[in-house]
This record gives C-alpha cells, structure tokens and sequence, in this order.
C-alpha cells in the first residue's frame, strides 16, 4: 500500500501527465523577432504562451478559440492546462459546474475530470465521476476513455484502468503512445505478455523519446534477469561478470559462474552468462547449449534469443539467428541490437519493406546510432525514395561533421538523383547538393577515387 504523502505527491506529479499528454497543439515555427517567419496558428500561439510559462496569455486566445470551436478536445484540453498554470483551478472547476447545470456537455464534463485531476483532493473518486460523465454523454471519443484510464491507473487502481485504456486503444489504434498506461496496467495486474504485446505497438508507432524512455524503464521491470536471485550467490556472480567483462578473462569466470549453478542450477541468467563466456573462447558447441538451457529456464526473456542470435550469426547459420532475432523482439520489442541484426537479414535477402520496418525500430530506440539511419537510408535508396534517404544520411553527416563516410554516400546518392532527374532543374539541384558533399570529401580526402570518379561523372553529363 502507497504511504499517504507519496501517494498525494504522485497524484500532482500525475496531474501534468494527464494534462500534458497528446496536446496537439504544436508549434510550427517560433515567430518571435523575426519579421520574415510565417505567423503561428492561434493553437500554435497558444502552445507558445504555454511553453514560454505566460498562461495568462495564453488562457485569453484559448477562450476565444474554445467559444469558435466548443467541442474541440485539444482545444478543451489545452485551456484547461492554462486555467490551472494560471493559479485559477479553483474558479475555472467553478465555473465549468455552473455551466454543466445549466446545459451539459460531454467536453466540460471533460474539462471537469482533467481540472479536479490537478488538485490532489479530488484525484479520486470526482475526478472519475466527471470522466465517465464525459463517456456517457459522448461513448465514441477515445479521449475521454484515455483520460479515464490514466485517472484510474495513477491512482493505482490498476485493474479498473484496463478497460477505458483498451476501448481508447481500439478506438484510436493510431495512437501508439496511448499503449504505454495500457502496457503499464497490463504489467501491474499479471499480464506481461500483453504488456510486452503493447510495448511492441509503441516502438513501431514513431514514439517521442520520452515514450521511448518510459518503455524501456517498464520492459526492464518485466524482464529483470536478477529480480530473484539468490543473495548469498551475488559476490561470486560480480566477480565472474568482472572476469567476464572488466578482465577479459572468460576462463576465469567460467569458474565462477559454474560454482553457481553447482548450488543453483536453474539460474538462467547464470546460464546465459557461461554461454557468452563459452562463446568469447570460441567453445560455440557449448555456448549454444548454455544458450538454450537459458531459453528453457526463462522462456519469456527475449535477451537470451539474441545472444544465441549473434552466436548464429557469427557462424553464418542466418536462419537460424533469423528466427531467434524474431522470437527476441517478439519477447523484448525495446532490443534495438535484435531489430538491426533482423533489418541487415532482410536486407540480404532484399526483403526491402520489412527491412525497413526494422531498421525504423533500431532508429527508434537509438537515434544517435549512424550503422542503423546508414542501413535504413540504403533501403530508402533501393526503394528510390531519394528523399528519405538523403533525410537519413543528413543526420548523421550534420550531427558529425568529420563522418566522411556518410558525406561520400550522401554525394553518390545525390550523384544518382541527378543521373536518373528528369527534369533539368531538378538534375542540375542534385547536382549542386552532390559537388557539395563530394567535395566535402574530398577536402579531406583528396586521393579518395570514388568521389573523385562521381565528380567526373557529374561534369560529364
């Protein structure tokens, strides 16, 4: 049972998430001190008032919009995080009362829920009762069903929170972050396999980082090797994992690891250990054994798959490791290494729309990784999507400057939009963007063949 005072903090940490979630009200430039950048949307205005802490400001524009479009839920949403932002929760709960008495409707039903949410009171029960008001007046928006759920499930009530989440996830399935609380509820009533199935649904949705963030702290919980590991065995389990990875000495930990499972010997995380220490000496025959024991001890744990994944890999056996890859996202959807080595397979077998699939996951879950936007941009290339992945490359070459690998693709693949442009002015762009990159290359490199080859094809043309 949560102790009252953590409980009432996390009820007003929880406010701003049921406040803050899905305002899609995005700003589409910033706008302030310069003349020549296009003027903000009155939504887009009032976010900016909103992120630029003038609440007040905003409250007055998001009035004025409510009053044109009253049933407008981001709107609605949005005035109501101002109200409060603004110090005036207690009137604004007021008069939302005075105008449900006087005609009642769905949304200020709504307003209610999410105003009452932010005042640690009435988190509970009346915030509850406003949101399945709203349902009751309006059954078909999937907002009122999200908040509902969120409601229930930050004030633990984990199994009452399950159905508004799932009737919000069938109503908008495009809302993939929406799965997050529903994956949470489903952890915390005993559910992990539909808690890893909604997880899954989030990393393939173009989940924000935070999203990404949030599930990975969850899967983490769901699947921890360690959660009931013996006590009296942890300091001889640190010391192998130090021979292991600190000293690089598997024969070492060897030792250790199989003095545990002499006492313990269905330690799976134990096995999975022995196996990458089986496999840094080359000994594959008993790495794979360890490997599966693991799998048979703790059938549920997608790491294992991908160790004995890249064992298989390493010995050229790749459907094998295929098919473990695609059992280890299946179990673990937030193992960004098990989606690139399953996008580098379908790759190779030009496999080209789930290629890309997964290299959008790996990309994902590790912005920053330049190996997956370089495969995810290959496929955008093979697919003639010059566009995408020129997008990709660009990242990484503007992220880091002295990457000529990437400046050198990038100049080819404008190389090869100019070949194949139809259009003179569309050639002679791509033309442009390729002598730049190339010649970015070659300011570095000024032996390098491949770029110095491209340049001659381009002034060739």
């Amino acid at each position: 049972m949560t102790p009252p005072l953590k409980r009432l903090s996390k009820l007003r940490r929880a406010s701003a998430v049921l406040l803050g979630l899905g305002l899609g009200l995005l700003a589409t430039g910033c706008g302030h001190g310069n003349a020549s950048a296009p003027a903000l949307s009155p939504q887009a205005q009032a976010r900016a008032y909103l992120d630029g802490n003038q609440p007040e400001e905003a409250v007055t524009l998001l009035r004025q919009l409510h009053a044109r479009t009253p049933d407008d839920v981001d709107v609605a949403r949005a005035l109501t995080e101002a109200q409060v932002k603004a110090g005036h929760a207690d009137a604004w709960t007021e008069e939302l009362r005075q105008a449900i008495a006087k005609n009642e409707r769905a949304v200020d039903q709504y307003m209610l829920g999410l105003t009452l949410f932010s005042r640690a009171r009435d988190a509970g029960a009346p915030t509850v009762a406003a949101f399945e008001r709203a349902i009751v007046m309006s059954p078909t928006t999937a907002e009122f069903h999200y908040r509902l759920g969120v409601a229930r499930l930050e004030s633990e009530q984990y199994a009452a929170a399950l159905g508004p989440l799932r009737k919000a996830a069938e109503l908008a399935p495009e809302r993939a972050g929406w799965k997050l609380p529903l994956a949470k509820a489903l952890a915390r009533t005993g559910d992990a396999p539909g808690a890893v199935e909604a997880l899954g649904t989030v990393v393939r949705g173009n989940p924000t980082q935070g999203e990404v963030a949030t599930a990975r702290a969850l899967m983490n919980q769901l699947a921890d090797p360690f959660q009931d590991f013996p006590k009296v065995a942890s300091a001889k389990l640190e010391e192998g994992m130090r021979y292991l990875h600190e000293l690089d000495a598997p024969q070492h930990a060897l030792i250790a690891f199989e003095e545990i499972l002499h006492d313990y010997p269905d330690l799976a995380v134990v096995h999975a250990l022995l196996g990458l220490a089986y496999q840094r000496l080359d000994d594959a025959g008993r790495a794979v054994d360890e490997f599966k024991q693991a799998i048979e001890r703790a059938p549920r744990d997608g790491k294992n798959q991908l160790y004995l994944g890249e064992l298989y890999i390493s010995r050229q056996r790749t459907d094998a490791a295929r098919a473990a890859f695609e059992k280890a996202v299946a179990l673990n959807p937030l193992l960004d290494l098990a989606w690139f080595r399953l996008g580098d397979l379908r790759l190779d077998a030009r496999e080209l729309a789930t290629a890309k699939d997964a290299f959008r996951v790996a990309v994902t879950l590790q912005p920053d990784s330049a190996p997956a936007r370089g495969k995810l941009s290959l496929v955008y290339q093979l697919e003639g999507d010059f566009a995408a992945a020129q997008r990709e490359l660009k990242i990484v070459a503007e992220k880091d400057p002295e990457n000529t690998e990437f400046a050198l693709r990038l100049g080819l693949l404008y190389t090869d939009e100019a070949q194949k442009a139809r259009r003179p002015e569309e050639r002679q762009k791509a033309a442009n963007e390729a002598e730049r990159w190339l010649g970015k290359v070659l300011e570095t490199q000024p032996d390098n063949a491949v770029a110095s080859k491209a340049l001659q094809v381009l002034k060739g043309q």
